[in-house]
């Protein structure tokens, strides 16, 4: 069981962090962004770069031109926090970061209360994360990049 969840969060982690390369390297360089120009920067199959686009063009960040058009920011970096981007990939499922493991043993005292007594530091935990996140926008970011 464990296992798992490291494995989702792993996944959490790469998806997030890719869409915020791809969003960083479109305002970085817009007249080069192609969808293969992206996958080569990201190291990543340009298919996964294309459902990310999805995912982002959805959300209102971009804009994907058919062909060879590439792709380009909707909004000014500096209005594009990592709180969007988080909420544009779909991070967590059911907006919950962590999850807690399932049919822990009713009759130990400790199962039984588990998920109530860690849930709420866990909404606390990832309420301070999206703060965190909604502090920072893609401008700050594409400033350290020079």
């Amino acid at each position: 069981m464990v296992t798992t969840v490291v494995i989702q969060l792993g996944q959490i982690s790469t998806r997030f962090s890719m869409a915020v390369h791809t969003l960083s390297l479109i305002a970085f360089s817009p007249n080069e962004c192609t969808g293969d120009f992206i996958a080569g920067s990201v190291n990543t199959n340009p298919v996964v770069i294309r459902r990310m686009m999805g995912m982002l063009k959805k959300a209102g960040l971009v804009d994907v031109r058919p062909g060879v058009g590439g792709a380009s920011l909707l909004k000014d970096p500096s209005e594009i926090t990592l709180l969007d981007v988080y909420r544009a990939v779909n991070v967590t499922e059911e907006n919950q970061l962590f999850r807690i493991h399932e049919n822990p043993n009713i009759a130990c005292p400790v199962g039984r209360n588990i998920e109530q007594v860690l849930q709420a530091e866990l909404r606390d935990a990832q309420s301070a994360m999206e703060q965190r996140l909604a502090q920072t926008t893609l401008d700050q970011l594409i400033h350290k990049f020079q």
